[in-house]
This record gives C-alpha cells, sequence and structure tokens, in this order.
C-alpha cells in the first residue's frame, strides 16, 4: 500500500439506534454482545458490501462506529439519509487508530503504528473495506460470518435477499485466502487474474501479502503461494449441510 490507512469513529445515540442499525448492518445488532467491537457491513442491493465498519454497542441506545477515512463523508450521508426519521444522532467522534488482537481490531485515541496493524490483520484473514474496495465483495467471501460479522437468521437489512440465497441455497465460487507474491504490493481491487481479486496488501521483506478473494486452483496459475489463515477462518465458507 502507498500510504497508511486512516479511520475515522462516530458515535450513534438514540432510542431507535439498535432498531435502525439492525435494518442496516448484516449482523444481528439485538444479540450482539456489549463492549466487544465487531466488523460488519452494510450492503447495497445486490449484497456487496457499501461500507465495512468496526462496531461496538455499549447498550441499545449508543454504539460505536469505525469506518475507514476515505468511506467517512459517504457513510454519514448514508446514515442521515436512511435515518432522517429515526430517534437517534450520529456524530463524528474523533481520529482513531487500530490494533490487532487474533482476528479481531480494536481502537484507541492514542496513536499506534498503522502499518503494523495492517501487516497484522492482513495475516490473520481480516479483511477490510475501502473506497476503493466497496461494491465489489459478498461479506460470505470475505468470511464474515466466521467473524461474527453476518447473521443469517435475522431480520430483512439492505441486500439481504441476495446475501441469503447466496447462503442457504448455493456456494461462492471465489473467498477469501491468504497468499503471498514476489514484487510490490498489488494495487487494491486489481486482478492478478481473471480468479484472484486484490482486497488487502502489504509489501514485506522478499514479496507481499495480500487477501484476496479466489478460486483455490487459480492462485497456482497466478504464482501465488498460499498461507494458512487462523483456524476459526479455515473452514469452509459454505453452509454446513
Amino acid at each position: 500500500m502507498a500510504t497508511s490507512t486512516a479511520f475515522t469513529s462516530f458515535t450513534l445515540k438514540g432510542v431507535d439506534a439498535q432498531k435502525f442499525l439492525q435494518g442496516q448492518v448484516t449482523l444481528n445488532t439485538e444479540a450482539m454482545a456489549e463492549n466487544q467491537t465487531r466488523y460488519t457491513a452494510i450492503c447495497n442491493l445486490k449484497g456487496r458490501i457499501q461500507f465495512g465498519l468496526w462496531l461496538k454497542k455499549t447498550d441499545a441506545e449508543n454504539f460505536e462506529i469505525v469506518v475507514t477515512a476515505d468511506q467517512a463523508e459517504e457513510f454519514a450521508k448514508h446514515i442521515k439519509k436512511f435515518g432522517a426519521f429515526s430517534k437517534m444522532k450520529l456524530e463524528e467522534s474523533a481520529t482513531v487508530y487500530p490494533m490487532a488482537t487474533g482476528i479481531e481490531t480494536t481502537f484507541s485515541p492514542e496513536p499506534t503504528d498503522i502499518a503494523t496493524w495492517e501487516r497484522e490483520a492482513v495475516e490473520s484473514g481480516q479483511a477490510w473495506i475501502q473506497a476503493t474496495t466497496q461494491e465489489l465483495f459478498q461479506p460470505q467471501e470475505l468470511r464474515l460470518h466466521q467473524r461474527e460479522g453476518i447473521h443469517y437468521d435475522k431480520g430483512c437489512y439492505i441486500g439481504q435477499e441476495v446475501i441469503a440465497r447466496l447462503w442457504f441455497k448455493a456456494k461462492p465460487k471465489h473467498w477469501l485466502h491468504l497468499v503471498q507474491g514476489t514484487g510490490q504490493a498489488p494495487a487494491l481491487a486489481s486482478k492478478i487474474n481473471n480468479n484472484v481479486e486484490v482486497i488487502n496488501s502489504v509489501n514485506v521483506d522478499g514479496g507481499f501479502k495480500a487477501l484476496v478473494v479466489a478460486k483455490p486452483e487459480a492462485l497456482t496459475d497466478a504464482g501465488l503461494t498460499e498461507l494458512d489463515l487462523p483456524a476459526a477462518l479455515s473452514g469452509d465458507v459454505a453452509r454446513p449441510q
């Protein structure tokens, strides 16, 4: 990546905050544990991720939301448009800094080494969406269900019909892999070949590591070495039969 990722934090407060988010994000906000941060998504009508967000619930009326800074303005407009008649208020609170813990990320107001977080996030399979990659990937392709970022037993939300159909009646042809290659890290949203698309990438000694959405058999053809993901993210992405 040419530049480090930056992040913007928001608060969403009000009696309708949980109900509103329940109709927007892919995870179940009503069942969400308090004071835990989970990565989730707001999708478009085609079931592809428009906004990736880290969500923390203090209680049913108070949420903290973090998005990448390049999505912050568009995200705020989206929430204010769709939540215009809800009893709640979205406020931008601060610039925050990430820390990787296992397959999750938490945020602090104190500066951290974002380049280190990017590498740790890539290596632990924590795919994240930025403006460059919005509306390209479906939640299941990014293994969000294995990170508690999507629940298939909740009510309706934007894109739910497409996402549920893929889960219950089909299987993704492409899904998340961690790979290593030589040369410079490829650009986000670029295609290494027709069946390997880059979500996140970082330069490392001797080449790069990247999170890609790909057909497994296409990785070798692209000259990439597949690396192991953490156990929680290494299983089949399809619904258990």
